[in-house]
């Protein structure tokens, strides 16, 4: 496989930032058109969101959870098959998160995608964190 050249990079990157500022406004509708194939690979969680239906449903799971849920780029790199985004992630524990009950904290965190492409559109997003650094900031502290 050869590698992109620069106008396929400078569209992979266009949609990147489109997919990355559409789950920012909420506007998931223009997030799932980034996708040939949606999926979401949560390493951290060893979880697997693959196509239509449970992508949405992870969307409204997570922001069921962290309304404002945002993310913040600090950069952006290119590989043949990905375009690879270290960002921060942001948020305010506001719903139910499986069986733990909202505390209203907030959490930032330091966060890097994979999107890996088929040609011009995204077929997974595969994210890598630390859910501890989440966990921490978000659960109250024991008492002491």
């Amino acid at each position: 496989m050869a590698p992109p050249d620069e106008a396929l990079r400078a569209r992979r990157e266009e949609i990147v930032r489109i997919h990355m500022e559409s789950e920012n406004e909420l506007d998931f509708e223009t997030t799932m058109g980034t996708f040939e194939h949606p999926r979401y690979e949560l390493i951290a969680t060893d979880q697997v969101h693959d196509g239509d239906a449970e992508v949405r449903n992870y969307f409204k799971q997570s922001r069921t959870a962290f309304p404002d849920q945002r993310n913040e780029l600090i950069s952006l790199r290119h590989a043949d098959d990905a375009v690879i985004v270290e960002f921060w992630l942001l948020g305010t524990f506001k719903g139910k998160l499986g069986p733990i009950e909202p505390t209203g904290r907030e959490f930032r965190c330091r966060m890097t995608a994979f999107f890996i492409f088929g040609d011009e559109k995204i077929v997974c997003e595969r994210v890598y964190f630390d859910q501890g650094t989440i966990l921490g900031q978000i659960l109250d502290p024991p008492a002491s």
